[in-house]
């Protein structure tokens, strides 16, 4: 290593100087790192600095920069003198400018948020590197800082010391060679004679050892096993060359007897800033495929064993779907699907297993099914931190038997265990490519038996006619550091989670933030996505808050799906997620995101909360019972909560429509609707808060939902708002109404799972840990889950005086009756769906085309009526119609209209509702002569002219 000067130990400075704690420096490539501006002195002119040619070179510097690397750690600053150990030097860093004027306006794309840092060089004012890339391959496996000084004449004092992030350089140097074209594999791999090998990419370590245990039956279960390790080390290739991965061949695998079966460990000697020294790391595999009970080591699994692949999966093809637009999702929870099912034996309830039986839950999917549904999303099934996945670890509350609806007792025993019982939505990665073991049966929680027993349930699914999407959770993990749920960050430290300013884990949210972006977390989030189609079979994905991701990320992503979905699925494999615009990257910061109004540019499909808004009426941070909806009463049914004035009202409900009718439009950017000015205004210009309401360029681009497993459900939700005294009959009539506005619209429809069946969860608006008490469904339709108790208090204590008055009503517990009456009017609403094609037209210029709300002299509060003309256009979407009309009524009287649009057309409500479960949507009326439409309140007809 040249130009390399022991470190200088200072005078002391007697103040608190900027930067010491934090990594506030980055090393962005092989000669330049970036300085913070505001770490400079108050003297400095920073504009001074910039680079003006002629002269090519800015102007002399007043402070100088030193790069200190400390191979052991332990340089520091004690009391303004940097101490370091013996091993340490100081490597000279000369200015070159500011950092946009050194790489260019291009190449800071891929770094915005460093734009005004200054430009620290490993090369001299001649242009002369100071460190070989051998060099910085070594500088990179310990403690680098940067410390900042006066100048030599003024007595060169410290003025900052920080230490650096090198996930940039990492990038640079290692990302492109160990990139995903199959020339560098990751994880354990078996070979064609059954001996596999395995790579690990830990560009920082010191050094890297595999230790492998010998086990049982590589097929089934694998029992923990103790006793010595195989010890094989993995060696460090040429550096110019090296891809950051540690390798260990076959050879060596077959001399040291690991095979197929045999569990193991990395262990990884590496450099932890958060410690300060390097700590010797025993680390399960990131591209694990198998793991023992609670994720203790890795397992070599063949995923090509024949024994391994159950015959359903095998047989069971991916069902078709016409189209993105067309599909009716339904989103489930594993555990939440059979834990309360007496039809399931006791020790499968809870598993992937239960998927296979015959029960009430498996009977239901299939009448779902039936009727419209073709698309199952699974809450979180990868390998998850939060449930201890031994049986006999796995606490139980004890819920008293006497509480009463709005008792405070279940919640408390609930809580008392909840970290440590069987139940959490899972969205605490801890293994990607793995699935979640507490899911499997008791005896097959180890090695390969869980990928088994979760094949079959794609190959039950799939032959009860629904494709499989599977909840994919890359934005964040569920611990970061040193802490023993954490892998890549004890293996990489501070490269796979996104670092603020200072070096610390940003936490938006709420968990350990990952960082898509970079090179080597995006190839993990695409393997693994790849892993589930090739090696499961599963259709698509939902993405938690996508927009944390880039939209450059989830391009390669289709790409590399697109490469394996002919062969694996037959069919292109679906997207979509949460596009939800917030936290450090919000509004572009960092990278384009796969935001709403962005992800559609790829086809991807994004949640329409304004829909769920519009029919809600959200909810009042104080009060959860105001403001109304669209589809809970707001001006045709006040409940007395909201002290507004009628006018306000009247706005509010106007605005609440027009996002109804936009996402019954497909929620596109450039319909139009009538305003009530006669003025007709495109879906961008109305607002949602700072936004444009309609985003899609295509109706898949918007995938519309009134409830899911967040937030109340929507019966809890209309027990909130619909005023105190409203019969079980018209509240499921309005559960009807909600689900329609979704439902019969042009783009994806997504129902949580039980809403079709009043499903309550006792007003917890959060219950991702809140046990099975207040999440288990009830398929045959006894019990809804109303009344268990006030929801636990750490989310839901604020609304407990309100939660306590509500939960005491009896007159809100549905009877079996009327569950079963919901189930049947929901079911009829998706049977209208897939009756005709007119309702999933596919195109924007086909419902620009043919799709219309049609007005007349008349301002009827939250009425919707929307057209859908099959002879608008040149082709005949349904050859069995001439068109559709969908009525919504949300007010508790009947609507008598006259639509002008309408007359001399002969509009007749539906088959499939004058058949159906409803008896007072076949009141509906249309006259012809007059185009007048009567429709029942809390009503929703389809008419159907033929």
């Amino acid at each position: 290593m040249a130009n390399v000067v022991p470190v200088h130990h200072d005078a002391p400075v007697r103040h608190e100087l900027p930067g010491v704690g934090e990594a506030r420096a980055y090393w962005v490539d092989e000669t330049t790192l970036a300085w913070p501006a505001d770490l400079l002195p108050a003297m400095v002119d920073v504009e001074a600095l910039r680079v003006r040619p002629p002269e090519g070179f800015p102007a002399q510097c007043p402070v100088t920069f030193g790069l200190i690397a400390a191979p052991s750690g332990g340089a520091r600053l004690v009391d303004g003198i940097l101490q370091a150990g013996p091993d340490a030097q100081e490597i000279p860093l000369c200015v070159h400018g500011l950092l946009e004027d050194l790489l260019g306006q291009e190449a800071m794309t891929a770094h915005p948020a460093l734009r005004g840092y200054l430009a620290l060089s490993l090369e001299d004012e001649f242009g002369s590197r100071r460190v070989e890339r051998e060099d910085i391959t070594l500088l990179l496996t310990g403690q680098l800082a940067v410390v900042q000084r006066t100048a030599a004449s003024t007595g060169g004092w410290v003025t900052a010391f920080t230490e650096v992030q090198t996930w940039p350089v990492l990038d640079r140097l290692y990302a492109d060679a160990a990139a995903r074209d199959g020339s560098a594999p990751l994880g354990a791999a078996i070979g064609p004679d059954g001996v596999p090998s395995f790579a690990l990419w830990a560009p920082t370590a010191v050094d890297v050892a595999l230790l492998a245990w010998p086990t049982g039956d590589p097929a089934g279960s694998v029992p923990l096993a103790e006793g010595d390790p195989i010890r094989v080390p993995a060696d460090r290739a040429d550096a110019d060359s090296w891809d950051g991965r540690w390798e260990v061949g076959v050879e060596a695998a077959r001399a040291a007897g690991v095979n197929a079966g045999s569990q193991y460990l990395w262990e990884v000697r590496v450099y932890v800033p958060a410690t300060g020294r390097v700590e010797t790391n025993l680390v399960t595999d990131p591209y694990s495929r198998a793991l023992t009970v609670d994720s203790r080591r890795s397992v070599v699994v063949d995923l090509n064993r024949r024994d391994l692949k159950p015959s359903s999966w095998r047989e069971n093809l991916s069902p078709v779907v016409i189209s993105d637009a067309a599909r009716s999702i339904y989103e489930l929870h594993v555990r939440d699907f059979s834990a309360a099912d007496p039809t399931v034996p006791e020790e499968l309830r809870g598993t992937y297993t239960a998927f296979s039986l015959a029960s009430d839950g498996t009977r239901h999917l299939r009448r779902l099914a039936a009727a419209g549904i073709d698309t199952l999303h699974l809450l979180p099934t990868f390998d998850f931190c939060s449930v201890p996945e031994a049986r006999a670890a796995q606490r139980t509350p004890q819920i008293p038997a006497d509480a009463s609806p709005a008792s405070r007792r279940p919640q408390a025993a609930i809580t008392a265990v909840a970290d440590d019982d069987a139940y959490n939505w899972g969205y605490d990665p801890w293994h990607w490519l793995v699935p979640e073991g507490s899911y499997a049966r008791e005896d097959h929680q180890d090695g390969g038996a869980r990928v088994y027993e979760f094949r079959e349930m794609v190959g039950a699914i799939h032959g009860m006619g629904l494709q499989v999407v599977l909840d994919q959770v890359f934005n964040h993990t569920g611990a970061s550091g040193q802490d023993p749920h954490s892998v890549l960050d004890r293996i990489v430290p501070g490269y796979y989670h996104r670092l603020d300013a200072a070096g610390n884990v940003e936490m938006s949210t709420c968990r350990n933030n990952i960082a898509t972006e970079h090179r080597m977390a995006e190839r993990l989030l695409i393997d693994a996505c790849v892993s589930w189609v090739v090696d499961y079979r599963v259709d698509g994905f939902r993405f938690d808050l996508m927009g944390y991701h880039s939209l450059a990320t989830m391009a390669q992503l289709q790409a590399a799906l697109a490469e394996v979905a002919e062969d694996a699925v037959g069919h292109p494999v679906y997207l979509y997620g949460e596009g939800w615009n917030m936290g450090e990257v919000a509004n572009n910061a960092l990278f384009t995101q796969a935001t709403q109004g962005q992800a559609g540019l790829l086809g991807i499909g994004t949640f329409n909360d304004r829909v769920r808004d519009a029919v809600h009426g959200h909810s009042n941070d104080t009060d959860p019972r105001v403001p109304q909806g669209l589809g809970n009463g707001e001006l045709t049914d006040p409940n007395g909560y909201d002290d507004r004035s009628e006018e306000a009202k009247r706005d509010d409900l106007a605005w609440r429509t027009d996002l109804v009718r936009l996402a019954l439009a497909g929620n596109l950017r450039d319909f139009e609707l009538p305003g009530s000015d006669g003025r007709w205004v495109r879906g961008e210009e109305i607002r949602y808060g700072e936004q444009p309401a309609a985003y899609g360029l295509t109706p898949a681009d918007s995938v519309n939902y009134v409830d899911a497993h967040d937030d109340e459900t929507l019966f809890d939700r209309l027990a909130y708002k619909l005023p105190p005294g409203t019969p079980m009959s018209e509240r499921i009539r309005m559960n009807t109404l909600c689900l329609a506005t979704v439902t019969l619209g042009q783009s994806p429809c997504f129902w949580a799972a039980g809403t079709e069946l009043l499903r309550s969860k006792s007003l917890d608006r959060d219950s991702y840990n809140s046990g099975d008490h207040f999440n288990a469904i009830d398929w045959a339709g006894r019990d809804n889950g109303w009344g268990r108790g006030l929801p636990p208090a750490a989310r839901n204590f604020d609304a407990w005086v309100v939660q306590a008055g509500i939960l005491m009503r009896e007159d809100l517990r549905p009877a079996a009756a009327d569950i079963a009456a919901a189930r049947e009017q929901a079911l009829d609403l998706l049977r209208l769906r897939r009756s005709s094609h007119l309702f999933s037209l596919g195109s924007a210029a086909l419902i620009r085309e043919r799709v219309s709300f049609p007005t007349g002299d008349f301002d009827t509060p939250g009425l919707v009526i929307m057209l859908i003309d099959d002879g608008a256009g040149a082709s005949d979407v349904d050859p069995d119609l001439d068109g559709l009309l969908v009525v919504i009524n949300p007010a508790p009287g009947a609507v008598e209209q006259r639509v002008d649009a309408l007359v001399d057309r002969y509009f007749e409500l539906s088959d499939i509702q004058m058949e159906g479960a409803d008896p007072i949507v076949k009141d509906t009326r249309f006259d012809a002569t007059t185009g007048t439409i009567t429709v029942p309140g809390r009503t929703v007809a389809v008419l159907c002219e033929r």
